[in-house]
């Protein structure tokens, strides 16, 4: 399928009334002043710029027919959906109005991993995510996490594969490192779809492979399950291809 960017795929997941973006205004701060061949700062306004986006993650309030949840969306395009202090943030704020109001929490990944030019920074946010979806937990409230690209290192071990639900879609990848690097220190290759949505499937990894255009109803459906709603009529506003 055609990639979608992050806001047009909330925007056309999320009912078009009522809708409200969560974490405007966050921006990295460049705090390690890190300088590669480029500032890091110089290159946070060039995708600040190119993508529209303060950052690699998108996060919305609102409703799927009519189910409230909370959702938010990687921008890949955004230094690769890399995961620094401000998606770890996003992410916490995602979940901390889903605890606060007591709705389930949906993020769709796609993401390369930590953000290298932030260090230290970038790796905690594993520990921050992974303890608020912990609370998520311990309160009953649904977290469904939708891999929709690649999706490695960090942002699959700390909030890519720990939702309740687990879906993927049909052309998704997700593992600890790119299948290029683990090779290097692998003696026998890889299986055929290492990583691939059929792959984590058949092993147990996701719950469920969905087309892009499904997601929406199946999810609002599932969701309205978990909360005893009845369940929302058909579709409208679904993802184009």
């Amino acid at each position: 399928m055609t990639p979608i960017s992050a806001r047009q795929r909330l925007e056309s997941f999320l009912d078009p009334e009522g809708r409200r973006e969560v974490g405007i205004g966050v921006e990295a701060s460049d705090v390690l002043q890190f300088q590669g061949s480029e500032r890091y700062q110089d290159q946070l306004a060039q995708f600040r710029q190119s993508t529209g986006e303060s950052d690699a993650l998108v996060v919305m309030e609102g409703t799927a027919l009519g189910v409230p949840l909370v959702a938010c969306a990687f921008e890949y395009s955004f230094m690769d959906g890399s995961m620094g202090e401000v998606v770890g943030e996003k992410f916490v704020q995602a979940a901390n109005v889903a605890l606060d109001r007591h709705i389930p929490l949906v993020c769709f990944s796609a993401s390369g991993g930590a953000r290298v030019q932030e260090g230290f920074l970038a790796l905690i946010q594993m520990a921050k995510t992974a303890a608020v979806l912990e609370r998520m937990r311990q309160q009953g409230i649904p977290y469904i996490s939708v891999i929709t690209d690649l999706v490695y290192g960090e942002v699959s071990a700390s909030l890519a594969m720990l939702g309740d639900l687990n879906i993927a879609e049909p052309d998704a990848r997700s593992g600890a490192s790119f299948p290029e690097l683990i090779e290097q220190v692998e003696i026998e290759g890889l299986p055929d779809g290492f990583q691939g949505s059929q792959f984590l499937l058949e092993r147990g990894a996701v719950d469920m492979v969905l087309d892009r255009r499904q997601l929406r109803e199946r999810i609002a459906h599932i969701l309205a399950k978990f909360s005893g709603q009845d369940c929302p009529g058909n579709p409208k506003g679904e993802l184009d291809d």
